[in-house]
């Protein structure tokens, strides 16, 4: 990903859910946060109850693939932590790439 770095403390995750900006839909919540930078952070969290850990590691490649195809569209300066929900193992593509640019619309981060 050329313009965006990936969150890995569990304490940059707390402070994006703490801002309780959220949206959902079917497969994915979508929490962000200013970050007062020029550059955004994603980070992607999929539970145990997903699917085992190659079901969740596919959503996050997914996820995270989905989001890197469109970056160039996305307003830097942005936390981004997209959860997964309990449907979104048995997702397309085309449908993880669906929730995270209706999200991320809908978020007004999406220009």
């Amino acid at each position: 990903m050329e313009f965006t770095e990936s969150l890995k403390k569990n304490r940059d995750f707390l402070r994006v859910y703490h801002k309780r900006k959220s949206r959902a839909d079917g497969r994915l919540v979508l929490y962000i946060r200013k970050n007062d930078t020029q550059t955004s952070r994603l980070g992607i969290s999929v539970s145990k109850k997903v699917g085992n850990s190659v079901v969740r590691h596919r959503v996050k490649r997914l996820v995270k693939e989905a989001y890197r195809l469109n970056e160039a569209g996305f307003v830097p300066g942005y936390d981004l932590v997209f959860v997964a929900r309990t449907g979104s193992g048995e997702s397309t593509y085309r449908e993880i790439e669906e929730s995270v640019l209706y999200l991320s619309k809908k978020q007004g981060i999406r220009v």
